[in-house]
C-alpha cells in the first residue's frame, strides 16, 4: 500500500514538473512529410525580430465547406507557429462576418473591408456530393504601429479545380502573412536598394505607376541614369522597364559589370516594335536595343518575332453593324497571350502562379554559356505561330477563325532565369591602356538576372475618364486581373534573396483526396466504428483494469 501511493505521489510530481517547465521551455515536432507546420527560416528571423507587437485579424471563419474549412485551419496553425517564434509579439482573432445579424452593420462592415482591399468571394464546391455556394472573405488585415495591409488568403491558378485552388492557398498560407509583416515591419537600414533605369523608354510614367509603387512598399526605389560617367553602384538591383531607345556601348559596359560583380537584374524588353499603322492594321518592326551580344554572352537569345497564340485574351472588335451602329464584340486577339504554361520548374517565382498576360510578345531562345544555369519561367502554350519581323499585324486577324493545324510551333519561352557566374562580355577586349581598366572584372561571382521578351508586362492601363491608373494585370476589357504584377514582385524578390520570405512560396501540401465511391459505400461503417469505437475501448480499458486490480490486491 505504501510503494502504490509513493508511485502516486512520483506520477503527479512529475505530471507537475513538465507542466511547469513547459511554461518556460517551448518545442514543437513536425511529424508531417511535406513539413507543413515547419516555418521556413527566413520567415522565422523575421519572427524573431521584430521590433514591435503585431496584430491579425482574419475573416475566413464560421460555418464554412470543408475544403474552406481547412484553410481557416491552414491559417490558425500558421499563426499559432507566428506566436511561438515571435514569443507572443504577434496576436490573432477570427471574425465572422456573419454574425453580424444587422444587415446595415453587416453592409458597413462589407464596405470598411473593401476599403482596405478586401474582397469578398463568391464561391463554390462540391463536397460529399453537395454544391455549396457562400460569400465569404478570404483574407485578413495585418496591423503594425497603426499600419494595415489587406491580406488575400485564397490565391493560386484560376484555371485549377477549386479544390486544387484550395490546396495552393493553403501552401502560400505562410508567404501571404509574411510579407505582410515584413511590409509593415521593416526599417529603413534593412531595406534593399532597387534602381530603375531611365531615359531608354517613350511610355510615360504613369504607364509604370502600380508595378513602381508597390515596389516601393518594400524597397528603395532610385532612378539610375546610364549616361553619367562611373559604374552603377548601391543597388542591388537594376529593374529595366520596355526600352525602345539603343543602349550605348558605355552602357552596356556597366551592365555588364554590375551583373558581373554580383548585381542583379530584371529586364522586360522587346524583340520587336508595334507602332506603325496602316488601313490593313499594324506593323511590327524589328527592334535593336544593342543588347543581343550582351544577352548571349549571359546565355539566350532575344528572336526577332511575335508569336500568335491560340490561347489568348480577347479586345473589343467591330465585327459588323446593327442597322446604322457598329456591333462591337469581344473576340479572341492571338497576339495577347495568356501565359499560363511555367515549364517544369518549381521555382517560387512561378509555383502556383496565375495567368500573366503578354502583349506582342517575342522569343527567347537558350544558348550555351559555361557556369550559367538557364531556368524558362513563363512560356506560351503549345499551340503557337510565329512571324518573322517585319510582319504585318493584320486587323482580320480577330475575324478569322484560327486553323489549330498551322499553330505548330509549340511552346515559345518568354520569360528565363539565368543563374550563376557570370563571365564579362569584355574579357580580353580591355587593354592596359583603356581608362575602362582600372576595377575591371572579367569573371564574377554568383549573380541572378531575369530576362521577359515583352516590355508590356509591367505596363499597366490607365482609366483615362477618371485619370487613376489601373491595377497591373487588370484588363478592362473582361475585366480579369492578371498575374503580371506578382509575377514582377516574386521575380524581384527571388533576385535580391532566393532565400527570404519568397522562400516560403517552396511550401508543398500533398493534396491526398479520399475515393468518394469508397467513402459513400462504407460510410455507415465509418459511421459505427467512429461512434461504437471510443466506447468499447473504453470500456476494454476498465476490464483490463479491473483484472489487474483483482489479481493485485484479491488476497
Amino acid at each position: 500500500m505504501h510503494s502504490a501511493l509513493l508511485r502516486t505521489l512520483l506520477i503527479i510530481a512529475a505530471l507537475l514538473a513538465v507542466n511547469i517547465l513547459s511554461a518556460f521551455v517551448f518545442f514543437r515536432i513536425d511529424l508531417t512529410q511535406e513539413k507543413r507546420f515547419t516555418l521556413s527560416e527566413a520567415t522565422q528571423n523575421l519572427l524573431a525580430n521584430l521590433p514591435d507587437d503585431v496584430h491579425v485579424d482574419v475573416y475566413l471563419t464560421g460555418d464554412l465547406p470543408p475544403g474552406f474549412k481547412r484553410l481557416e485551419n491552414a491559417v490558425r496553425e500558421t499563426l499559432d507557429g507566428f506566436q511561438a517564434e515571435a514569443a507572443k509579439t504577434v496576436t490573432y482573432r477570427f471574425i465572422n462576418p456573419d454574425d453580424i445579424t444587422a444587415p446595415d452593420a453587416k453592409n458597413k462592415l462589407i464596405d470598411k473591408l473593401q476599403q482596405k482591399g478586401l474582397l469578398p468571394t463568391n464561391l463554390f464546391d462540391n463536397e460529399g456530393g453537395k454544391r455549396t455556394e457562400k460569400l465569404i472573405f478570404p483574407g485578413a488585415i495585418v496591423s503594425y504601429k497603426g499600419q494595415e495591409v489587406a491580406v488575400q488568403l485564397l490565391k493560386g491558378n484560376k484555371t485549377a479545380s477549386p479544390q486544387e485552388q484550395l490546396n495552393q492557398s493553403y501552401e502560400g498560407v505562410e508567404f501571404q502573412l509574411a510579407s505582410a509583416i515584413r511590409k509593415l515591419s521593416q526599417t529603413k537600414e534593412n531595406r534593399k536598394r532597387v534602381g530603375l533605369v531611365f531615359g531608354h523608354t517613350q511610355v510615360p510614367p504613369s504607364r509604370f505607376s502600380d508595378l513602381l509603387a508597390s515596389v516601393q512598399e518594400n524597397y528603395d526605389l532610385f532612378f539610375v541614369d546610364m549616361t553619367k560617367p562611373g559604374p552603377v553602384e548601391n543597388v542591388d538591383l537594376l529593374l529595366v522597364t520596355k526600352p525602345d531607345k539603343a543602349f550605348s556601348d558605355d552602357e552596356i559596359f556597366k551592365l555588364d559589370q554590375f551583373v558581373v560583380k554580383g548585381g542583379r537584374a530584371l529586364f522586360f524588353v522587346d524583340g520587336q516594335r508595334v507602332d506603325s499603322v496602316s488601313n490593313e492594321g499594324t506593323y511590327a518592326q524589328p527592334l535593336s536595343l544593342n543588347l543581343d551580344d550582351l544577352f548571349f554572352r549571359w546565355g539566350i537569345r532575344m528572336n526577332r518575332d511575335v508569336v500568335k497564340d491560340m490561347y489568348c485574351a480577347p479586345i473589343p472588335f467591330n465585327v459588323g453593324n446593327m442597322g446604322d451602329k457598329p456591333n462591337i464584340q469581344l473576340v479572341p486577339w492571338r497576339f495577347y497571350p495568356m501565359l499560363n504554361n511555367f515549364g517544369i520548374s518549381n521555382n517560387p517565382i512561378v509555383r502556383n502562379l496565375d495567368a500573366v498576360l503578354g502583349r506582342f510578345v517575342s522569343t527567347i531562345d537558350t544558348v550555351r554559356s559555361a557556369g550559367i544555369q538557364k531556368t524558362p519561367l513563363l512560356l506560351t502554350s503549345e499551340y503557337t505561330k510565329l512571324l518573322k519581323t517585319p510582319a504585318l499585324i493584320s486587323y482580320n486577324e480577330a475575324r478569322q477563325q484560327p486553323d489549330p493545324a498551322t499553330y505548330t510551333d509549340g511552346p515559345q519561352i518568354v520569360g528565363c532565369l539565368l543563374e550563376g557566374n557570370f563571365q564579362s562580355l569584355y574579357a580580353n577586349r580591355i587593354l592596359p591602356g583603356d581608362p575602362r581598366a582600372a576595377g575591371f572584372k572579367a569573371e564574377g561571382i554568383a549573380s541572378r538576372i531575369l530576362v521577359c521578351s515583352d516590355g508590356d508586362l509591367i505596363v499597366n492601363d490607365v482609366d483615362y475618364k477618371r485619370q487613376t491608373p489601373y491595377p497591373l494585370g487588370f484588363d478592362r476589357y473582361t475585366r480579369t486581373t492578371f498575374a503580371n504584377k506578382d509575377f514582377a514582385l516574386n521575380a524581384i524578390d527571388y533576385l535580391i534573396d532566393p532565400n527570404g520570405v519568397i522562400a516560403a512560396r517552396n511550401r508543398v501540401v500533398t493534396l491526398r483526396p479520399l475515393d468518394k465511391i469508397r467513402v459513400d459505400s462504407t460510410r455507415t461503417g465509418w459511421q459505427a466504428l467512429n461512434l461504437l469505437g471510443p466506447l468499447a475501448l473504453l470500456s476494454l480499458v476498465g476490464v483490463v483494469w479491473q483484472f489487474i486490480r483483482r489479481r493485485s490486491y484479491g488476497q
